[in-house]
């Protein structure tokens, strides 16, 4: 079973339908121990940062305490910016602290802000999360904040300035597009995390 966290800020029927899609079973939690019955945690996510602020104290100490059971984690666009310490567009805010780093507006270059459209994926390390994606690969963005290039970088896209697209450390995993809009590519990557 995979749990599905909904703090107001994810399109959870897309991605409900995406997982249907490649076979999950899932459900959506209404308390934090209710975690305890999943064996993946997805924390999908659209909008400002701010909105994690729904994740009270809580469920941030149910789904760490899953991810230290070795429990997997995904975070979805605005639900992998959450993963890092913090993020520019809330400061006072804290993230999940799993990764390191903060992040910060995306420096377009002149591009358009937000980012939104389909762009590709340049894979720089073998990661079980995009197991079998072309180099190249096509995903859709939206977001206008990116996460930093570290060591847990698996793939980066560039919109007026390189940022991680994809990010994996252990069993928790981020991509900063949406899979569940972005074809046989997000559902490969979704697929992937199931078999996690």
């Amino acid at each position: 079973m995979i749990a599905l966290i909904d703090y107001g800020a994810g399109n959870l029927t897309s991605v409900k339908k995406a997982l249907a899609a490649v076979g999950a079973d899932v459900f959506v939690p209404v308390r934090p121990e209710e975690l305890t019955a999943a064996r993946g945690i997805i924390v999908p996510g659209v909008g400002h940062f701010g909105a994690t602020r729904a994740l009270v104290d809580e469920w941030v100490g149910a789904i760490r305490t899953r991810v230290d059971e070795g429990c997997p984690l995904l975070g979805i666009c605005l639900g992998m910016q959450w993963l890092y310490e913090s993020s520019d567009e809330s400061p006072a805010l804290k993230g999940l602290v799993v990764l390191p780093g903060r992040v910060v507006r995306l420096k377009a270059d002149g591009l358009k802000v937000p980012h939104v459209g389909w762009n590709s994926l340049a894979l720089v390390r073998e990661d079980s999360v995009i197991a079998g994606v072309a180099p190249g690969a096509q995903v859709y963005y939206t977001h206008s904040y990116v996460a930093p290039l570290t060591a847990d970088t698996a793939a980066v896209t560039e919109h007026g300035q390189p940022f991680a697209a994809v990010v994996q450390r252990g069993r928790v995993a981020g991509v900063q597009f949406h899979p569940e809009k972005s074809g046989d590519v997000g559902l490969r990557i979704l697929r992937n995390f199931c078999a996690f």
